[in-house]
């Protein structure tokens, strides 16, 4: 499993390797350029809320690119799931029962699932395009929700769901956010245990990858708890949204590498007419791929709703490009057949950074764009230098 979750190959490490390089000297760029405003535990809680939803929608997206296939209408229809979820909750269910929150998720689970359903059953029996298929969902679904807004922000939500958001209501406090880090770490020296162990290649890396890991999270948790809500000394601790995230991954990278879908996924990417003679059911493949990306922007509509406490029509828009570009950065082939999900996840982390981080400097919005569609560039650069290579 930890080898499909960072990539099983010498060429999957190094690309790993070179991407935790990237984004600490990122970070560190940005701690010598803001004045030391980037290293702050204010910074870095919100860094982890804003990078989750990003970060959720990429394991998605990487997993729809190792298929040879691009889901560009991710943002859209995080938007229209999110208006739904907010005209639900506020406006339709009873906002005094136990039951109005979980309904909500449901639903909105329930209708990404089929609107990915839709999608992906287009391009797996009537072979339209991906880019195409999702290019008109990008439409439709901006369109649908702009209806269904009316033009209005609806809110706010109930406490019970905002938690999901990761704001001041949506953390785990210092003490449970010690406890999932002593289990992070046990599962991290428990790989550690089996490498030394086990007669593999690439020990050096895998010890100092995993030594690395493990300060990686007592940082971050000595940061989050640092961060202290207001009016008292009691630290917010480890945002929702992470453990939203982490649950997010750890599913992905089982399915992906202990799975027979997890298999079929590559195999399809890779070349689908093969995969086909072989007995994969390339078209039920493609169609849960698009499922679960529908069910991947459900869940980043309850986290972005969650956290702006409101529905809007524009949530979610230009999503899709950042979700892109950091499934690129992260090591996923746009020809297809490759990716991995620590990958997917380090890459919007790197995306995220590079935007907050400029916003600390005071740079506009537009300029951010150019930097980040550069940066893009770069990464599709390097791809098609390392194919050609091998």
């Amino acid at each position: 499993m930890l080898d499909r979750f960072i990539g099983a190959n010498n060429t999957a490490r190094k690309r790993l390797l070179v991407l935790i390089v990237s984004l600490v000297t990122i970070w560190l760029v940005f701690q010598v350029s803001t004045g030391g405003l980037f290293f702050t535990p204010r910074n870095f809680y919100n860094l982890a809320v804003q990078s989750s939803v990003v970060a959720v929608l990429t394991i998605g997206m990487v997993i729809v690119i190792a298929t040879k296939n691009i889901d560009l209408s991710v943002g859209s229809l995080l938007g229209l799931v999110g208006m739904v979820v907010a005209v639900l909750q506020i406006r339709i269910l009873p906002p005094d029962v136990w039951w109005n929150t979980p309904v909500t998720i449901l639903v909105a689970l329930v209708l990404g699932a089929l609107l990915g359903l839709w999608q992906g059953f287009l391009v797996a029996y009537f072979k339209i395009p991906s880019f195409v298929v999702t290019l008109s969902g990008l439409l439709i679904f901006r369109g649908i929700s702009t209806e269904v807004a009316r033009g209005e922000t609806v809110s706010p939500f109930l406490d019970s769901y905002r938690i999901f958001g990761g704001g001041a209501k949506g953390s785990i406090g210092e003490t449970w956010s010690w406890i999932v880090a002593a289990i992070l770490i046990a599962a991290i020296a428990f790989g550690l245990l089996r490498t030394l162990v086990a007669k593999s290649e690439n020990k050096r890396f895998r010890v100092i990858s995993m030594i690395a890991a493990v300060m990686i999270v007592l940082f971050i948790t000595s940061m989050f708890n640092a961060y202290d809500m207001p009016r008292t000394d009691f630290g917010h601790g480890m945002p929702s949204t992470v453990l939203i995230l982490l649950s997010v991954g750890i599913i992905a990278s089982f399915v992906v590498a202990r799975t027979p879908i997890g298999k079929h996924i590559f195999a399809v990417g890779q070349d689908i007419e093969a995969a086909r003679l072989v007995g994969v059911p390339t078209r039920l493949v493609v169609l849960k791929v698009f499922a679960a990306m529908g069910v991947l922007c459900a869940i980043g509509a309850v986290i972005s709703t969650a956290r702006l406490n409101a529905g809007t029509a524009n949530l979610g828009t230009l999503l899709e490009l950042n979700v892109i570009a950091a499934a690129v950065i992260g090591g996923a082939s746009l020809n297809g057949g490759r990716g991995s999900v620590l990958g997917g996840i380090i890459g919007a982390i790197i995306i995220q950074s590079l935007d907050t981080g400029l916003v600390l400097m005071s740079v506009t919005s537009s300029q951010r764009q150019i930097l980040i569609g550069f940066v893009l560039l770069a990464a599709v650069w390097l791809d098609i230098v390392t194919v050609k290579s091998k």
